[in-house]
């Protein structure tokens, strides 16, 4: 004897809730997205000799120099802070994006739309 209904209140109903918090979910996430995307972050090399400042948007900001790091003589030490500092900075935003985006998904492996969609399945 074949089972009667199919799917009747089983399924649809769970996914329809299960719907409803990938909406939310996905809500959530644009807010923080918008959130990060205003913040800026700043990070020092040389002893604070170079200061570079990103924002969320993974835009160059600022970069501030100390008037004892600019030596025409040693241009390559200057651009090696500039390029440290800025790469700092970037790293700092790109924590704060992945912690704030962790909370929100629970560990679900980049399923948010911010770059890592599908990170970690198996296919």
């Amino acid at each position: 004897m074949a089972k009667k209904g199919g799917f009747q209140g089983g399924i649809p109903g769970n996914m329809g809730n299960l719907m409803k918090q990938a909406q939310r979910m996905q809500r959530q996430m644009e807010e923080t997205t918008k959130d990060l995307e205003q913040k800026e972050y700043t990070a020092s090399a040389g002893g604070g000799a170079v200061s570079v400042t990103v924002s969320g948007k993974k835009e160059i900001v600022s970069v501030k120099l100390a008037p004892e790091a600019v030596d025409p003589d040693d241009v390559e030490m200057l651009q090696d802070l500039i390029v440290a500092a800025a790469n700092e900075a970037l790293r700092q935003m790109e924590t704060a994006t992945q912690e704030a985006m962790g909370k929100l998904t629970g560990g679900l492996g980049g399923l948010g739309g911010l770059g890592g969609l599908g990170q970690g399945l198996p296919f």
